[in-house]
């Protein structure tokens, strides 16, 4: 049996699968659509990664031979049409377990990067031989004692919420369905709807999935709720945010800046928002360590022999 992966990655979290399987990886970095096409009948699964787009002549191609499983490397699955997958026949995993602490750990890298300004000062160190120093110069914001509204209190948002609260923050979240009593008391988190939560947040943390209802969730009209001191961070997706009316907002100042791993249109950004020194920008890094693309591997390695051994217990999602 063969198993295609989209990207070339390090082998070592696959020598598991490797044993079993006869895996194939691309020469250069990635494959391109056209020959994904044209091998994937000749497969019986498939790893792509978010930059792969799974679309219908993807699919169809490999509905067409021996394709039965598509293990997407990643929590998210926006790049693969899962419901014509479905149609097919075709079952599609993602890998949400390996992708909570090191997302987690970009989300507060982000903030405190934004918050004190780190890669600015950085940046015009080396290029700007006017930058000032001095005691009132270059001044940014602690996030000790501040509010840290998370929108969207899955595993990777609560994974952030121990780790704000280490640094000292106070949390308040939003989800479509407020947590037990237990759990909020575990995290000393406080549930509060949208709209208060991006009034009341000094920092606002964005962790849904990209869904119909959460695309533009942040667009002009929520960008407006925000106090002008506010720190925008999204490490989800990247069309959650409206990217023209958060460009707009960070111009003129509206809120104090953001922190962005994930782009509306990747791996595109726009011109004016790179010129901006209030917006730290990450090309699409979340879970971007060398320990966790070999756990990643594992994982999706495991749901694929798993799924040819008739377990059950995979990270199905359709």
């Amino acid at each position: 049996m063969r198993v295609l992966v989209s990207t070339r990655l390090p082998e070592e979290g696959f020598s598991e699968l490797m044993k079993k399987f006869e895996v194939i990886f691309p020469e250069k970095e990635i494959f391109s659509k056209e020959e994904v096409v044209q091998i994937i009948p000749e497969f019986d699964a498939f790893i792509p990664t978010f930059q792969f787009k799974v679309d219908r002549d993807v699919i169809g191609a490999g509905a067409q031979g021996k394709l039965k499983i598509i293990a997407n490397y990643g929590v998210g699955y926006d790049n693969i049409d899962v419901d014509f997958a479905t149609k097919c026949g075709i079952v599609v995993t993602n890998t949400p377990d390996p992708v909570v602490e090191p997302t987690a750990e970009m989300a507060i890298a982000l903030m405190l990067t934004v918050a004190r300004r780190v890669s600015e000062c950085d940046r015009k160190l080396r290029t700007d031989s006017s930058i000032k120093w001095g005691v009132m110069e270059n001044l940014g914001i602690s996030l000790y004692g501040k509010k840290l509204g998370i929108v969207g209190l899955g595993r990777i948002g609560k994974a952030v919420a121990r780790r704000a609260a280490a640094l000292g923050m106070k949390i308040i979240y939003f989800n479509r369905n407020p947590l037990d009593k237990k759990t909020e008391t575990k995290l000393k988190a406080r549930y509060a709807p949208l709209g208060q939560l991006l009034c009341e947040s000094d920092v606002i943390s964005l962790h849904v999935p990209l869904t119909e209802s959460t695309f533009h969730l942040i667009n002009e009209n929520t960008l407006r709720l925000m106090k002008p001191t506010a720190i925008l961070i999204n490490t989800s997706r990247g069309p959650v945010i409206d990217e023209s009316a958060l460009t707009e907002a960070l111009t003129n100042h509206k809120i104090f800046g953001a922190g962005l791993d994930v782009f509306e249109h990747e791996p595109t950004i726009p011109e004016n928002l790179k010129k901006l020194d209030n917006v730290v920008l990450s090309p699409h890094n979340g879970t971007a360590t060398i320990e966790d693309r070999n756990a990643m591997s594992r994982f999706a390695s495991q749901n694929i022999l798993r799924f040819f051994e008739g377990n059950k217990n995979i990270s199905r999602v359709n």
